[in-house]
């Protein structure tokens, strides 16, 4: 049996993921996560072999619970999600993960992904791979796209800093550092372009 651990924060999505994958006689659902925080205790204390994973979820995204996800405990990471943007692949890529497909596909194909991953192999929605060949690259270092993804609820210079063990002074200068790059007045419209092009 493949043990799969489901995080999603909308509940229609994740019980009826649940439920399909449920009647697949090699798969079990062994557990069913709203947000991140909970997918990464659960999955330390269940050890499932395969998380499948929403990309947006409150608090820690898809990537980033995949990423801590892997640090702790053997389990392949897949990430689902409704907006499969080529930046978002490429990072997702870089945290580790082993499958990427679109909320779009119907059960049996989520199925097949999970069993591919288990197997050891990779798996990426080939539309999705064939979009994130021909899209910019972004001109943001890693740092610069940490500082942006630590502050796009809001967040003030001193909780960015204090997020990503900086001091206020060098997220500011990162921060002017993006604005230049841009051609943009503030962080809040960084962010917003960085999101639309999925480089966070």
């Amino acid at each position: 049996m493949i043990r799969v651990l489901i995080a999603d924060d909308e509940d229609m999505i994740r019980t009826a993921l649940a439920a399909l994958l449920r009647l697949e006689d090699d798969l079990e659902v062994v557990a069913e996560c709203r947000d991140g925080e909970t997918a990464l205790a659960e999955a330390e204390r269940l050890r499932p072999d395969v998380c499948l994973l929403d990309l947006e979820m409150p608090g820690l995204d898809g990537v980033d619970t995949a990423a801590r996800i892997r640090r702790r405990v053997p389990a392949r990471c897949v990430i689902v999600t409704r907006h499969a943007r080529p930046g978002v692949l490429r990072r997702a890529l870089s945290a580790g993960v082993d499958g990427f497909l679109p909320k779009s596909r119907p059960a049996d194909d989520v199925a097949a992904v999970i069993r591919e991953v288990a197997a050891g192999r990779r798996y990426v929605d080939p539309e999705i791979a064939a979009d994130a060949l021909s899209d910019e690259r972004s001109p943001l270092t890693d740092r610069e796209l940490d500082v942006l993804r630590a502050g796009a609820r809001g967040e003030t210079v001193a909780e960015i800093a204090a997020a990503l063990h900086l001091s206020a002074g060098t997220v500011r200068n990162h921060v002017s550092s993006v604005l230049g790059k841009l051609g943009l007045a503030s962080r809040q419209q960084a962010t917003i372009h960085a999101r639309e092009r999925g480089w966070i």
